[in-house]
């Protein structure tokens, strides 16, 4: 189990933020109601989007990274 309050738990959580929101901005109708926003507090649901958007093959090699290290090595 990853403890939130630890650097690796920041991490796992930073990338599945970053992950959940890529997926949802491919759901047209979540798009338009929560990714609407791109200033104050849900602009970092958008900015999260356009991370795992723009940036897709260096979080997918670091989700995995970061899955042997959650399995196999914690």
């Amino acid at each position: 189990m990853t403890n939130v309050y630890s650097f690796d738990g920041i991490l796992v959580f930073g990338l599945l933020f970053i992950c959940t929101c890529a997926y949802l901005k491919k759901v047209p109708r979540i798009n338009s109601w929560l990714l609407s926003e791109k200033k104050g507090v849900w602009g970092v649901f958008y900015k999260a989007a356009v991370i795992g958007t723009r940036l897709h093959i260096a979080v997918a090699i670091s989700c995995l990274v970061m899955a042997f290290y959650v399995i196999f090595l914690k």
